[in-house]
Formats: structure tokens, sequence, C-alpha cells
């Protein structure tokens, strides 16, 4: 499955990645890498929770690049 993940820098320098399909998802990091390992462990821990309590698991995206 695909979800779209936000990666930002703050102001300290550590990199915080969100996950805006699934509310309240959000990891960091002290790099880009490590902040996308991070969330994809969260991601992980977060559809498997949705699922223990027979929550809906929102679908992943299709999303396409266009050059213009």
């Amino acid at each position: 499955m695909k979800y779209r993940v936000l990666i930002e820098q703050d102001e300290d320098g550590v990199f915080v990645a969100e996950c805006p399909s699934l509310p309240g998802c959000i990891s960091q990091g002290y790099s880009r890498g490590e902040a996308l390992l991070n969330i994809k462990d969260a991601i992980t821990g977060y559809i498997e929770s949705l699922r223990k309590h027979n929550e809906p698991v929102p679908p992943p995206i299709y999303e396409e690049v266009l050059e213009v």
C-alpha cells in the first residue's frame, strides 16, 4: 500500500514526517532517511491498530506525476 508522506525539517534540524491520510501519524529522524524509516514503522503500527479495532483502513493513494 502507498501513502503520501510529507517531510519538513524543523528549526532544530530534525526531519519531521507526517502521513496526512492517517491523522496523528507523525514521526521524526535526524536525517530524511531515518525519518522515512520511522514513519514507515509508524504507518505499519497505525494500520495494524486500525485492523485490530475493526476500524476502516484508508485506501492507498494513486498518484501521477506530470511534466509540463
